[in-house]
């Protein structure tokens, strides 16, 4: 289901997402699911090193301070040809200047790495403001989902580039799980709130199929 762009406000949260060009795949292989994920961890700082490099990344060590940060990276999925995250802004214009700067950089290094030119990703990207905490959890749980939705695995512990196992304890990340986790009782009670949707996951994308086979039809 289409979304409005949304107006960004400080200490909001929004569900960010984006496609590639002509639905094309954005990430070939691991090293370049890899590369997005550094990107935006490195992006999310107000003052980072001009560019993002391997040689700068010592600087995301540090002890972080929320007030060092654009953004906060609630949870994301990578999926081979778009990706969603969970943002929320911590200063004025923050998510636009994040998604600016994350978006150029990764479209550098996949033109650069596979020979081509031009855009990568379907305009800049897509927003919609999360009303409230509810909405909040449950979309999680729909970008968690992502992978079992596609069938690109059947057991979402087996997915690298979803910041499922950061919530489940299994890894550590950047992502800022509390505004999430906070709401169950431990990490096991939000994996089975996750796990126990997949059917009810399957179907929704089932049904969006369906709808663009029938907006296609009427073309």
């Amino acid at each position: 289901m289409p979304y409005d762009q949304a107006v960004f406000a400080v200490g909001e949260f929004y569900h960010v997402y984006n496609r590639g060009v002509e639905k094309r795949t954005t990430f070939l292989d691991d090293r370049d699911y890899q590369r997005f994920l550094q990107t935006i961890e490195y992006y999310r700082f107000k003052n980072p090193p001009t560019r993002f490099s391997t040689r700068n990344r010592p600087y995301l060590k540090q002890k972080i301070l929320k007030e060092e940060l654009l953004i906060e990276i609630v949870c994301f999925c990578l999926m081979p040809n778009h990706f969603h995250l969970e943002l929320k802004q911590n200063t004025e214009n923050g998510i636009t200047e994040f998604m600016r700067k994350v978006l150029n950089s990764y479209t550098k290094y996949f033109n650069t790495k596979h020979k081509r030119v031009g855009p990568l990703f379907q305009g800049a990207f897509k927003a919609k403001h999360i009303e409230d905490e509810e909405q909040l959890i449950h979309l999680s749980r729909y970008i968690h989902l992502n992978p079992i939705i596609d069938y690109l695995v059947k057991k979402l512990a087996l997915y690298k580039y979803s910041s499922f196992l950061e919530f489940i304890g299994s890894k550590k990340g950047f992502c800022q799980t509390s505004y999430v986790i906070n709401h169950f009782p431990n990490t096991l009670e939000y994996e089975n709130f996750v796990l126990d949707q997949e059917d009810y996951g399957r179907s929704i994308k089932a049904l969006e199929r369906t709808i663009t086979k029938e907006e296609k039809s009427e073309e």
